[in-house]
This record gives structure tokens, C-alpha cells and sequence, in this order.
């Protein structure tokens, strides 16, 4: 159990930590940064959630529930980035645009195959991460709920005994 400061610190980090997370996904080939950390960074930060909020209500968070697509879809734009070259008889993981030519824009973004492929990568390490975690936060809740059903089966038996010292 949480204390409702802890929920809504939780609630205010979110927003920066996935800020932050695109940031470094951004900022990868200016400097140092990829996909995967920025993948990792967004993840603890969702995860973190589940942590403030109990198994639960950390299913209910949209950012859970669909983060086995997320997954598929970045294993989807990785494989598409790695093999299409492939289809045109180019060699696997061709660079495009090609030097000298003019690339596809997003403000200051330029959007190349190796963007491209650390956005899939990104995708990749946050559904399974938070897939995970949530997959154990359910399961641990399941355990947990049969312990208590299994608690009140012997509790409620007619020849069980009610207590320890009981038994005769």
C-alpha cells in the first residue's frame, strides 16, 4: 500500500520520464543515446506506476494493456528497416537516404533507416519490459488471491478446525 503523495509524485514523473525517454531516442546520433536506453528509460518510468498504484490499477494503464503491440510493432519496423533493401536487391541494412541525397524531415529529426530501426528497437524494449513486469504483477496477484480463497475454504469447512489450538 502507497501513500497518495507517493501516487501523485508517481503521476507528475510520469510525463517528464517519457519526455526525457524520447529525448534520448532523439538525440542518438548527435551524441550518445539509442533506442534501447531510451526504451529502458520510458519503461521504468511506466513501471514505476505499477509500483505506486498496486497490479491492478497497473493493468488498467493504457501503456500496459497494449504492450505486446508495441512490441510486435517495433519487432515489425525493425525487421521492415533491416530486410526491405533485401526485396530491391540491395544488401541488408542499406543506409537511406543515400549520401549526397536529401532525407525525410520532422523538424530537426531527420528520418533515416537507423532512426527508423531505433524507434522499433524502442518499441521493442518497452513492450517487453512493461509486458513483463506486468505478466509477473499479474501472476503474483493470481497467487495471491488463491492463497486467500484456499484460507477460507479450510476456514469454512465443517470438520476443519477454526484455529491451531484447536485440534484435539
Amino acid at each position: 500500500m502507497t501513500t497518495e503523495m507517493t501516487r501523485t509524485t508517481c503521476r507528475i514523473l510520469l510525463l517528464p520520464i517519457l519526455m526525457i525517454s524520447v529525448g534520448v531516442l532523439v538525440k542518438g546520433y548527435a551524441d550518445i543515446g539509442d533506442g534501447f536506453s531510451a526504451g529502458v528509460i520510458a519503461s521504468l518510468g511506466i513501471i514505476l506506476q505499477g509500483v505506486a498504484f498496486g497490479a491492478e490499477e497497473f493493468d488498467r494503464l493504457p501503456l500496459v494493456r497494449y504492450a505486446p503491440l508495441a512490441t510486435f510493432a517495433g519487432l515489425f519496423l525493425a525487421l521492415a528497416v533491416a530486410f526491405l533493401p533485401v526485396v530491391s536487391g540491395d544488401p541488408i541494412f542499406l543506409h537511406h537516404p543515400v549520401a549526397g541525397d536529401s532525407a525525410t524531415h520532422f523538424g530537426a529529426l531527420e528520418f533515416i533507416t537507423p532512426v527508423l530501426f531505433d524507434i522499433g528497437v524502442f518499441l521493442i524494449v518497452i513492450g517487453f519490459c512493461v509486458g513483463s513486469i506486468g505478466a509477473v504483477a499479474r501472476e503474483t496477484v493470481r497467487r495471491e488471491r488463491d492463497r486467500g480463497a484456499q484460507a477460507e475454504t479450510r476456514r469454512g469447512s465443517p470438520g476443519a478446525p477454526a484455529e491451531r489450538g484447536d485440534r484435539r
